[in-house]
């Protein structure tokens, strides 16, 4: 597989993260997300001279991301990875707090962007013999829980189901698809939280740093290997942490 990645989401977070650690592993890149200024602050983070090809767009457009996708493939000459990063939450997310628009806003930003991409790099991909997408996701895709708020597990969820069925139809063209479902990470998504999550919580929780290492991962296994998910979680646990104490007080 050529060594070009396509990385959503990079102006911020894990999308930063993940495009440093690729760029330091000799990937020829290209970045994308709403604004340009951070996505110029993550290429000039990029180590020993590594060069971006920015790209600004709204990947809910489809006629957006169909323009990213052919000027992206242009540039690297070819996508040989797309990290699909690009993802949202609200602070007013539970049912009795969201709106329609709130709605629309979710399930456009974490499942209709990635389907789009994900879509727009396929034929490109089956013409160069196959390809890889890794689509971070979230744990609350693989559950729910009171915190995340239904609009987000509903969608990542979906986006979960998005990898998998990827798979199902692309295998035989040798495009494999990893979901990667991290809990909580440190980003700037974490602010959106209604209650605040103190300093001291935030430094147990996992970094962007610690998924763009999974991403890493998954980009040097062998083409006849597809890794399906990736499940990533704090060892600390703050959700698990009260029971996992009570059971080890019990005689």
């Amino acid at each position: 597989m050529d060594k070009t990645a396509w990385v959503t989401g990079a102006g911020t977070g894990i999308g930063r993260a993940v495009a440093v650690a690729l760029a330091g592993a000799g990937w020829r890149l290209a970045l994308t997300g709403r604004r340009r200024a951070p996505l110029e602050e993550t290429a000039a983070l990029l180590p020993g001279g590594a060069e971006a090809h920015i790209v600004t767009a709204d990947l809910t457009d489809a006629a957006a991301v169909e323009r990213a996708a052919a000027e992206v493939t242009e540039a690297l000459g070819g996508i040989g990875l797309l990290v699909n990063n690009a993802g949202v939450n609200v602070p007013r997310r539970h049912w009795h707090q969201l709106s329609p628009a709130d709605v629309g806003t979710l399930v456009d930003g974490n499942l209709r962007a990635p389907f789009l991409t994900s879509l727009a790099v396929l034929a490109g991909m089956k013409a160069r013999g196959g390809g890889l997408i890794v689509q971070i996701a979230s744990m609350a895709g693989k559950g729910v829980s009171a915190v995340s708020g239904p609009g987000y597990i509903a969608a990542k969820s979906g986006f979960v189901a998005l990898s998998a069925s990827l798979n199902a139809e692309n295998g035989i063209h040798n495009i494999r698809s990893t979901c990667i479902c991290p809990g909580e990470v440190v980003t700037p998504i974490l602010d959106f939280r209604p209650e605040p999550v103190p300093a001291e919580e935030r430094a147990r929780m996992l970094q962007p740093e610690d998924i763009a290492q999974a991403v890493l991962f998954v980009a040097n296994m062998p083409e006849r290997v597809c890794i399906n998910e990736m499940l990533v979680t704090p060892t600390w646990n703050r959700f698990q942490a009260a029971h996992a104490q009570k059971v080890a007080a019990i005689p």
